[in-house]
């Protein structure tokens, strides 16, 4: 799900009137409307909305594969790496912390969906990933 999108939802489960709503954007970002927002000021306004009491609820569906062959290759790469040992955690939460080291490394807050990606982002992760099966595959030799 998109920021904009969580940030709407935010504002209903809060009770926020228009002007309370603007004002937190204002006070948070400098600007009052949320398509004028960068990717960073936008997660910077779901923060604060949680910190006001917003909790983020799973719907509890699973989610359909990527289309995108890259995605795919991703969680292919990271279930065989669970699968030779060379991944201890092979959950989806453990393959997010392993890309937002890629992406986000160093800014708290900041939740990276390898869903999401773009190619250019995905490349590294595939690579490093690549590496880490190779060595997976040596030692089961």
């Amino acid at each position: 799900m998109n920021t904009t999108a969580i940030i709407n939802i935010a504002k209903g489960q809060l009770g926020l009137e228009e002007d309370d709503y603007r004002a937190l954007l204002q006070r948070v970002t400098g600007l009052s409307s949320i398509r004028a927002m960068s990717e960073r000021q936008r997660i910077d306004v779901v923060e604060e909305m949680k910190r006001l009491g917003f909790r983020v609820q799973s719907g509890g569906k699973k989610l359909p594969p990527s289309v995108k062959p890259y995605i795919r290759l991703i969680h292919a790469l990271w279930k065989n790496c669970h699968r030779l040992g060379v991944i201890e955690n092979g959950s989806r939460e453990a393959l997010r912390a392993f890309c937002k080291r890629f992406v986000a490394h160093g800014i708290n807050g900041v939740v990276v969906d390898p869903d999401l990606l773009s190619y250019e982002q995905a490349t590294p992760i595939i690579e490093a990933l690549k590496k880490m099966e190779a060595r997976g595959k040596a030692v089961a030799k």
